[in-house]
């Protein structure tokens, strides 16, 4: 991106000069975005999403006159401009960022605890990367948060025991072989995909599953509990010695790495590893997929959801060379169609499936 045209053009939103300038320096220090404008309330955030036409917004939550949440409820319906929101690293940070992923913003960054400018520094990269990033994502607007309570969630859920499914047509022959885990793995996007799909899979679902999302410690606990409100399954955040059980689901908590261990009476429990970052990420997707294939071998399905980057894709080829069944999110749902790819390119998915199609090939995969 040499030339001024091929820039990321970047509106940055928010009530503190301060934070306006730390973050237009942090991204004019790379040269291929363009800080094409600032707002520091709401209605100037309006106002100038759509003179400027950015391609992408970083967007405070807490601003005067109108909130971040209603920026996205106003904006995004009419002109669906990728948006990133800067978010505390708190736990309401966290339930308002659920919230605005639910409204169809992109991703998310947390500010640092300190207001200190080399603390700044340090989350230019990961700023930069995801700007870059958001330039191509897929915004993905929704008329309203994902709220199904557990009573409704039965109607919509598939079940093991419902004929229609049995009969209903799928993209692919499923390999066989019993399968006694489920591994997902998702980044940039994967909030609203996971709520999706839990909110269709089913009660009696006959195996447990563990889920590495990239998120921040304080973050995983909030999106755990999002998860367990609108699914028929227990969805917990993982802790040292959490038991695996059929219709439980455990997310990796931010900030370790979930790995699966035997107990001595053969269960299988989880364990948290503070192993270093890989690829950058902390929990991996890689980790926690190469010990699922250490302790479950080839009875695994792993689903690999959107997302930005690699993470998943070396563990899906452990996972394979099992013998274990890889199911890649299609591209047209991906917000980002980075993790996906990246396992579709080392040659190990067995079925490529849109979102909406992978409540119903689990059921048929864990069928036998």
């Amino acid at each position: 991106m040499g030339e001024s045209g091929s820039k990321v053009k970047v509106l940055i939103v928010d009530d503190s000069a301060l934070m306006r300038k730390l973050l237009g320096d942090i991204l004019s220090s790379d040269s291929r975005i363009e800080v094409v404008g600032t707002a520091r309330d709401g209605v100037d955030a309006l106002a100038k999403a759509r003179t400027l036409s950015p391609d992408v917004i970083t967007l405070d939550v807490e601003m005067p006159k109108k909130n971040g949440l209603e920026v996205l409820e106003e904006l995004l319906p009419t002109h669906p401009i990728p948006v990133i929101m800067v978010s505390t690293q708190t736990r309401e940070g966290a339930h308002v960022t659920l919230k605005a992923l639910a409204l169809g913003s992109v991703d998310f960054i947390c500010k640092p605890l300190t207001s200190f400018s080399h603390a700044f520094k340090e989350m230019g990269p990961e700023l930069i990367s995801k700007v870059i990033m958001a330039k191509g994502a897929s915004v993905r607007v929704r008329s309203a948060p994902y709220g199904r309570a557990r009573g409704d969630a039965q109607t919509t859920a598939f079940s093991f025991q419902d004929e229609t499914s049995k009969n209903a047509v799928f993209s692919g022959a499923s390999k066989g072989g019993k399968r006694d885990i489920v591994a997902i793995a998702a980044s940039t996007g994967g909030p609203m995909a996971l709520l999706h799909l839990f909110s269709r899979l089913p009660q009696d679902f006959p195996v447990p599953i563990v889920i590495t999302q990239h998120m921040p410690k304080d973050f995983t606990n909030s999106f755990a509990r999002r998860l367990d409100a609108v699914s028929l399954l227990s969805v917990v955040e993982g802790e040292e010695g959490t038991e695996l059980k059929p219709g439980c689901a455990v997310l990796a908590p931010g900030g370790s790495h979930l790995i699966i261990k035997r107990r001595p009476n053969g269960a299988s429990c989880c364990g948290l590893s503070d192993a270093p970052p890989m690829l950058s990420v902390k929990p991996s997707a890689n980790i926690m997929f190469q010990s699922v294939a250490e302790e479950f071998g080839g009875r695994v399905v792993g689903v690999v959801l959107t997302g930005m980057g690699r993470d998943g894709a070396e563990g899906a080829v452990a996972l394979h060379a099992k013998g274990a069944y890889i199911i890649a999110e299609a591209q047209e749902t991906c917000v980002v169609y980075g993790m996906p790819k990246a396992a579709v390119e080392a040659g190990i998915v067995d079925e490529v499936v849109p979102l909406t199609g992978i409540p119903e090939v689990l059921v048929r995969c864990l069928k036998g």
